[in-house]
């Protein structure tokens, strides 16, 4: 790890960042769902701007952790635990493309959910997402969170990797459906890693 990296609390100030960055873990779902939200003349990236500003809602500044070098954000881990029980009652007023992803994220309820793992590329390969996700470890635990969950992509064999070294295991998958510009055929893989402790 660079010692120049430094993580910390995410501030309303990073928004833009946690905007680029959440499309780029999100494969250009997150920018194609905030295209059917955009006012009359309103940017996409301003949406997604707006919505990680917010206080409250799993993508807010509030649930991230930002690694930055020399002032400058290099990766975000946005996370946060998920309901127990997770209430699904209107999945289907969902987004269908969503909708998979929800059904995931309810096989693990009470889990602490890595919604965001993501660095932009001059950063990469600096052992950055390794200590993001120890942070996430941390959270989990200092939360009582019986386990962790990431959802990843089939087609993304190098995050799945990441997490199956971390100690993350494959425990169910649901079909991914297309969106325009949409990653390759596949499936959203859910990934789980207990935290229970042996006596």
């Amino acid at each position: 790890m660079d010692p120049a990296v430094n993580f910390r609390p995410a501030t309303r100030a990073d928004a833009s960042a946690l905007a680029v960055l959440v499309d780029v873990a999100g494969e250009g779902m997150p920018a194609h769902m905030w295209s059917t939200l955009a006012a009359p003349g309103q940017s996409i990236l301003e949406v997604g701007r707006e919505r990680a500003a917010r206080d409250t809602g799993g993508f807010s500044w509030r649930n991230a952790v930002i690694a930055e070098m020399e002032g400058e954000v290099a990766a975000c881990l946005v996370g946060y635990r998920l309901d127990d029980p997770y209430d699904l009652s209107a999945l289907a007023e969902m987004p269908s493309m969503v909708q998979p992803l929800l059904k995931l994220e309810a096989r693990a309820p009470g889990s602490w959910y890595v919604n965001v793992l993501a660095t932009f590329p001059e950063f990469r390969r600096l052992g950055i997402a390794t200590k993001l996700l120890e942070i996430a470890e941390s959270k989990g635990r200092e939360t009582n969170a019986p386990a962790l969950s990431v959802i990843v992509g089939s087609w993304n064999e190098i995050a799945e990797r990441r997490y199956r070294r971390a100690g993350y295991h494959n425990v169910a998958t649901e079909p991914a459906l297309p969106f325009p510009e949409s990653h390759p055929e596949g499936d959203w893989v859910l990934m789980v890693k207990s935290l229970a402790t042996t006596a």
